[in-house]
C-alpha cells in the first residue's frame, strides 16, 4: 500500500487553488479542468502542464521564463539548433526532477511531462500545492521571527552599550583619583588609629565593668544568704515562742525577764533586718544602674562594629585600588602589546589593502570578461533564436506540405480504393463473362466435336461408297 505523505486534492479543488495562488491574470481565467486532467471527449493538454509547472518553479526557485528555453554554457553541443525544440521540455524537466524530491514524490519521468496522465498528474500536483502552501505557511513564521530577531540585536546592542557605560562608570567610582590618594591614605591611617584606641578603651571598660558586675553579683548572692539565714531563724524563733507560751510560768518577774530578752532579741532582729533591707536596696540601684551599663557596653560593640566594618570596607577598597592598579599595569602592558599588534596590524591590512585592490581588479577583468563572454552568448543565443525563428518557419512550411501531401496521399488512396472497387467489378464482370465464354466455347467444341465425328463418319461412308462403285467396274 502507498505511505501517503500529503494530502491528496480533488481536481476541483486544485484547479480552484492554482487559479487563486498559482496563475494570475489571463492564465488564471482560461485555465479549465479538462486542460490539465482531461475529459470524457478529449485528453489534457501537456503546454496548460507545462506552463503551470513553469509558474510553480518561478514562485517557488525563481528561475525566469528565459531561462528554460537558454542552452548550457558549458555543454559543447555541434548543432544546437536541434535541440531547440526539445530543450524547454529538458530543462523544465530538470528543474522539476530537482523539486519534486522536496516534496515527498520520487517516481517522476520524462514521459510525465511528454505524454501526463490524470492519475499521476493529480498526485503530483497535490504534493507541489501542499508544499507551496507549506512553503507560504512557514514564510511568514520566517519573517515574523527575524523581524523580532532584527528588534532583539537592536535591544541586544542597546543593552551592551548600557552596560558598557555602566561598568565605564564603575571604573571611575571604584578608582580613587591620584590627587585624593595621599588624603584617602591619611584617613585610613587615622581610621586604624581610632580603631585601635577603641578597641583599647573598649576592653579596659569592659574588664572594669565585669569585675564590677562580678563584684555586685557575690555582694548581692551574700545578701541573699544571709536573708535566708535571719528568715530560717526568725522561723526557728517563732517556733520557739511558741513553744515558751506553753511553758511560761506565772512569775511575773520570770516573764518580765523572758519579755525583754525577747524585745532584745527582737530589737537586733530589726537592727540586722534594717541592715539587710539597705544592702539590699543597694544591691537593687546597682542592679537598676546595670542595664543603663549594658546598653552603653552594646552601644559601645555596635560602634566598634561600625568601626570594624567601615575598616573591612576600606580594606575591601584599598584592595580594589591595588587590584585596579594591577589592572592598570596589566592594561599599559597590553597597550603595550596591542600598540605592536596594531602597527603589525596595520602592515598586514596595507597588504591585504594591495592583495585585494589586485583581486579586486582581477575580479573586475574577469566581470568584464564574463560580460563579454555573456554578451557573445547573448548575442549567440539570438542568433540560434534567428536562426531558430527560420527553422521554425521552414519547420512550419514542411509541416504544411507534409499535410498537403498526406491530404493528397489520402485523396489518392480514397481514389485507388474506389479503382480498385471498380476494377474488381470489372474483374468479377469480365470473370462471369469469360466463364460464360467458356462455357459456351466447351459447348461448341463439343456441338462440334459431335457434328464432325458425324461429318468424319458420313465421309467415310461416302468414301467408301465412292470406293465400291470403282472396285466393281
Amino acid at each position: 500500500m502507498e505511505m501517503m505523505t500529503f494530502p491528496r486534492y480533488s481536481p476541483d479543488d486544485i484547479i480552484s487553488y492554482l487559479r487563486s495562488h498559482v496563475l494570475a491574470g489571463a492564465e488564471a481565467r482560461n485555465l479549465a479542468k479538462g486542460d490539465v486532467f482531461g475529459s470524457g471527449s478529449g485528453s489534457a493538454k501537456p503546454e496548460v502542464l507545462h506552463m503551470i509547472y513553469m509558474r510553480i518553479l518561478q514562485k517557488v526557485y525563481g528561475i525566469r521564463l528565459e531561462h528554460f528555453y537558454m542552452m548550457p554554457v558549458n555543454v559543447d553541443i555541434i548543432y544546437p539548433q536541434i535541440f531547440e525544440g526539445f530543450l524547454p521540455v529538458c530543462n523544465l524537466y530538470i528543474h522539476m526532477e530537482r523539486l519534486l524530491p522536496v516534496c515527498r514524490i520520487n517516481d517522476f519521468q520524462i514521459a510525465d511531462v511528454l505524454n501526463p496522465k490524470t492519475k499521476r498528474t493529480a498526485r503530483f500536483l497535490s504534493g507541489l500545492l501542499n508544499f507551496v502552501n507549506f512553503r507560504e505557511f512557514r514564510r511568514e513564521v520566517y519573517l515574523d521571527l527575524q523581524l523580532n530577531y532584527k528588534s532583539a540585536m537592536e535591544k541586544h546592542q542597546q543593552l551592551e552599550t548600557a552596560n558598557r557605560e555602566a561598568v565605564v562608570k564603575l571604573e571611575k567610582l571604584n578608582t580613587v583619583p591620584v590627587e585624593h590618594q595621599a588624603e584617602v591614605q591619611q584617613l585610613t591611617d587615622n581610621i586604624r588609629e581610632l580603631e585601635q584606641l577603641l578597641r583599647q578603651e573598649y576592653r579596659r571598660k569592659q574588664a572594669a565593668l565585669q569585675e564590677t558586675i562580678s563584684q555586685k553579683k557575690l555582694d548581692a548572692a551574700e545578701g541573699t544568704r544571709k536573708l535566708n539565714d535571719l528568715k530560717v531563724t526568725m522561723a526557728s524563733l517563732k517556733e520557739e515562742q511558741e513553744q515558751l507560751k506553753s511553758k511560761i510560768v506565772e512569775s511575773p518577774e520570770e516573764l518580765k525577764n523572758y519579755k525583754e530578752q525577747m524585745k532584745e532579741t527582737v530589737k537586733k532582729l530589726k537592727k540586722s533586718k534594717q541592715e539587710v533591707t539597705e544592702k539590699y536596696e543597694a544591691y537593687r540601684d546597682l542592679v537598676e544602674i546595670l542595664p543603663s551599663c549594658q546598653m552603653e557596653v552594646q552601644l559601645y560593640q555596635k560602634k566598634i562594629e561600625r568601626q570594624g566594618a567601615n575598616v573591612e570596607r576600606l580594606a575591601s577598597v584599598l584592595s580594589e585600588v591595588r587590584n585596579l592598579e594591577d589592572q592598570i599595569e596589566s592594561a599599559q602592558i597590553e597597550l603595550k602589546k596591542w600598540k605592536t599588534d596594531e602597527i603589525s596590524l596595520k602592515r598586514l591590512v596595507t597588504a591585504k589593502r594591495e592583495k585585494l585592490s589586485t583581486a579586486e581588479m582581477k575580479i573586475t577583468k574577469k566581470r568584464e570578461d564574463a560580460e563579454q563572454h555573456k554578451h557573445s552568448v547573448f548575442e549567440y543565443c539570438n542568433r540560434v533564436q534567428e536562426k531558430r525563428g527560420a527553422v521554425y518557419d521552414k519547420v512550419m512550411a514542411i509541416h504544411k506540405e507534409i499535410q498537403q501531401t498526406r491530404f493528397k496521399i489520402q485523396q489518392l488512396n480514397e481514389n485507388a480504393e474506389k479503382e480498385e472497387m471498380k476494377a474488381k467489378e470489372i474483374y468479377l464482370n469480365l470473370k462471369a463473362a469469360l466463364e460464360k465464354h467458356h462455357d459456351s466455347l466447351i459447348k461448341t467444341a463439343k456441338s462440334y466435336a459431335a457434328s464432325r465425328e458425324d461429318k468424319i463418319a458420313e465421309l467415310k461412308k461416302w468414301l467408301l461408297r465412292v470406293q465400291s462403285p470403282g472396285s466393281s467396274s
